[in-house]
């Protein structure tokens, strides 16, 4: 077993900031003079619910969310948002607009076909996914209950420069790999969803911002607890919800305060992320895949061209603590993802390895 943390490249669940794991770490008996761990806590406590009121008021503040959305911690991950998307939302015409840029957004695609019609309004599958579709390029019918698409892809490392104008058309968007990495717009969408164990906490725990006007249109024979209005009349405490998860999430928000918020952290990603493309691009040995337009600050796949030199690579990067930078099963190759919690150190430290490697192996 290794005696020092190690540079964890993992795609998720990924590495949490060390401020963050120190302070509950202080705590996890014994928090702030209660006598008992967040795990331990009734969430309807005095104690859970003004952490549960804290957190949700730094979620809003953080991202700027407006008064007309309302924020949600709920279970399931991503993936369960894929079907209760389209069981609230696709009543209003029965038909829904999806773009299929990664397998996640083909996954929530075949989700939403078993409950209504979905165009396929763009998709990359025929170039391996490795770009984004311009806007000009997306085939919208201003009919469709929703749009949908994935704002970053993590096993084709793509990522969305823009946000769509779908006109009056709300938008739905997985934002799990890149949210709270940079400022959004919220008021350009009308569901954002994200599984937490990329940028925000340990899995468990999924943050939904719904807006108003969408509430209460579900299919009728949609469950209670995959109701976008149930759960707000509920404040998603219509169950218990993950405790332990939301105090988390409160840890990794007040860390990103003092790291300059969301501005801070779209400095930080785009240092970090240019280091390791601007390796690429000079290399002979590594390169990217991906289309440049359309590369991703969070996940950044690399091949040499040789699956047994990548098996090679791979294996030596993880005996000097660079782990979890294999490829996704489904390509192959390497990937570093490098969340918020990555520090730039990290990323330094893995290029000098490479160059080493590629001198080695030339």
């Amino acid at each position: 077993m290794t005696s020092k943390r190690v540079y964890n490249f993992s795609a998720g669940p990924s590495m949490l900031p060390l401020e963050v794991l120190e302070k509950a770490g202080s705590e996890i008996t014994n928090y702030r003079g209660s006598g008992m761990s967040v795990m331990e806590m009734s969430h309807r406590s005095k104690v859970f619910l003004e952490i549960f009121e804290e957190v949700k008021a730094d979620v809003k503040r953080i991202l700027k969310v407006p008064d007309n959305y309302h924020i949600l911690f709920l279970q399931g991950g991503a993936s369960l948002q894929f079907a209760m998307a389209p069981m609230n939302l696709i009543s209003k015409t029965g038909k829904a607009d999806y773009a299929i840029t990664g397998n996640f957004s083909k996954l929530a695609y075949k989700e939403g076909i078993k409950y209504g019609t979905c165009n396929i309004a763009a998709t990359t599958e025929a170039s391996g996914h490795t770009y984004i579709p311009s806007q000009s390029e997306l085939k919208l019918d201003k009919d469709a209950s929703y749009f949908y698409y994935c704002a970053n892809n993590t096993i084709y490392g793509t990522e969305w420069k823009y946000i769509p104008d779908t006109g009056d058309v709300p938008i739905v968007c997985d934002m799990s790999s890149n949210i709270i990495s940079k400022p959004v717009d919220v008021s350009k969408y009308g569901i954002i969803f994200a599984g937490a164990q990329k940028n925000m906490a340990p899995a468990g725990v999924t943050l939904v911002i719904v807006r108003d006007d969408l509430l209460g249109m579900e299919l009728p024979y949609t469950p209670i607890m995959m109701s976008y209005k149930t759960m707000v009349e509920k404040d998603s405490m219509h169950n218990t919800p993950p405790c332990y998860n939301i105090y988390m999430l409160g840890l990794v928000l007040k860390w990103i305060d003092s790291k300059g918020g969301l501005e801070g952290m779209e400095k930080i990603r785009t240092e970090r992320a240019k280091i390791l493309y601007d390796f690429l691009e000079e290399s002979k040995l590594f390169k990217s895949p991906v289309r440049p337009d359309s590369r991703s600050d969070m996940n950044i796949p690399f091949i040499t061209g040789d699956e047994a030199l990548d098996k090679q690579f791979i294996k030596e990067a993880e005996a000097h603590g660079f782990v979890n930078l294999a490829g996704h099963r489904t390509v192959g190759g390497m990937r570093a993802s490098i969340y918020n919690a990555m520090p730039i150190e990290g990323v330094k430290a893995l290029v000098e390895f490479m160059k080493e490697f590629e001198r080695k192996n030339k």
